[in-house]
């Protein structure tokens, strides 16, 4: 196999219009998901991304077998395996345990439900790891609803949220609802996982939820610096995979996961330079 079978910017002019869609979503999307990773790491709720994304997969999948729309059962199976988290998954040890259960059965009802659809493979395939032209006016339009309501919701509760986030007992001993601020916020979670698998596909949300905040976390430590480092990296890493996928003949996942562990592994080494720097003095 050559490099040109891979990448190949031939027609880049007249495929560009194709994927505007695209890239209207994957911005929406970089916005959600680098906010809500911030929390996403400040929780410990990398693993539940996961296990959310499986249960996500499976309501997409069977939505897609009766023939209903797919992004409604994307959200269905958000939300359902997001409440599961929520209402049961109080401490770490029982969240754990729960996201380990939910992805086993998760995934094995999304796979189920692809071997009984007799349509399209690529419909199939995309589920997994994301369409670069899948994007229609409609489904544009269900991110945009999803973005604005986990956009204003986590604007509403940001402070309170953060200090939950940082210091829950501190924060439940001043009177903060750390529970229902904890229950509304992986609601929330499920809301942007259902978002992210419609652009990446089920196997891959982290890279875009969890693995920019923790390339920002490398970085910084400030309130202000880590939500916009995170936004930025998962902006880079899902617009710039957008447009790379445009020229190439594999699925939109690889080029986004590619750029988001690049970005993670240079603030690595800038976090290690740094500190080895400080050391140094």
């Amino acid at each position: 196999m050559e490099f040109s079978d891979i990448i190949n910017f031939s027609d880049y002019d007249k495929l560009l219009p194709l994927v505007t869609n695209s890239l209207i979503a994957g911005a929406l999307l970089a916005l959600i998901g680098g906010l809500v990773g911030v929390f996403v790491m400040n929780r410990e709720l990398s693993f539940a991304v996961h296990g959310i994304s499986e249960l996500s997969f499976a309501g997409a999948a069977v939505f897609l077998l009766v023939g209903l729309d797919v992004v409604l059962g994307s959200v269905f199976g958000s939300l359902t395996a997001a409440a599961i988290i929520a209402f049961l998954g109080d401490r770490a040890r029982d969240r754990n345990s729960i996201v380990a259960v939910l992805m086993p059965f998760g995934l094995g009802i999304g796979i189920l439900a692809l071997a009984l659809y007799p349509g399209r493979a690529a419909n199939k395939f995309g589920l997994l790891t994301g369409q670069i032209v899948a994007v229609d006016d409609p489904k544009l339009g269900a991110m945009a609803v999803i973005s604005a309501i986990v956009l204003v919701s986590l604007a509403l509760m940001w402070r309170p949220l953060t200090f939950a986030s940082l210091d829950g007992e501190v924060a439940a001993a001043r009177g903060v609802k750390t529970t229902l601020l904890g229950i509304v916020f992986v609601m929330l979670l499920g809301l942007a996982v259902a978002a992210a698998v419609q652009i990446v596909g089920a196997l891959l949300v982290l890279a875009l939820l969890v693995t920019p905040a923790a390339a920002a976390l490398r970085l910084s430590s400030s309130q202000l610096w880590v939500p916009v480092l995170s936004v930025s990296f998962a902006l880079v890493a899902m617009v710039g995979g957008t447009l790379l996928a445009l020229g190439g003949t594999l699925p939109i996942s690889p080029y986004v996961t590619t750029i988001s562990f690049t970005i993670y592994l240079i603030a690595r080494l800038v976090a290690w330079a740094r500190d080895k720097a400080e050391v140094v003095r």
